[in-house]
């Protein structure tokens, strides 16, 4: 079965900083597949959060993270990571990783989503 699974996630003070792993199993991540994140607040609508292409690396970020998250692969071990520092309260969510074009960055692709992992940034 091809499916993304989502992980290190937890509870942080503000300015604190977590790394994020998407681990593809079933399937090979490679050159072929660009890997979104994605997040949800409380009550707010998904929103995406950073891109990297299959083919080159190339990194995608929403304005609100910039210089605070950077998104990367380990081809090598098939996953994504995000590693997030200076987190902030605003940063709380679910976050969750899908296959996606970076290109259509940052629109939120439809189907279905796994069970991410929950960031919760609070004194």
């Amino acid at each position: 079965q091809e499916k993304l699974v989502e992980s290190g996630g937890g509870l942080v003070q503000p300015g604190g900083s977590l790394r994020l792993s998407c681990a593809a199993s079933g399937f090979t991540l490679g050159w072929r597949y660009d890997i979104g994140w994605f997040r949800q607040a409380p009550g707010k609508e998904r929103e995406g959060v950073s891109c990297i292409t299959g083919s080159d690396s190339r990194t995608y970020y929403r304005d609100s993270v910039k210089g605070r998250f950077t998104i990367s692969k380990d081809n090598a071990k098939n996953t994504v990571y995000l590693q997030m520092n200076s987190l902030k309260s605003e940063d709380t969510g679910v976050y969750y990783c899908a296959p996606y074009f970076c290109s259509h960055f940052p629109s939120v692709p439809s189907g279905s989503w796994g069970q991410g992992t929950q960031v919760t940034v609070s004194a």
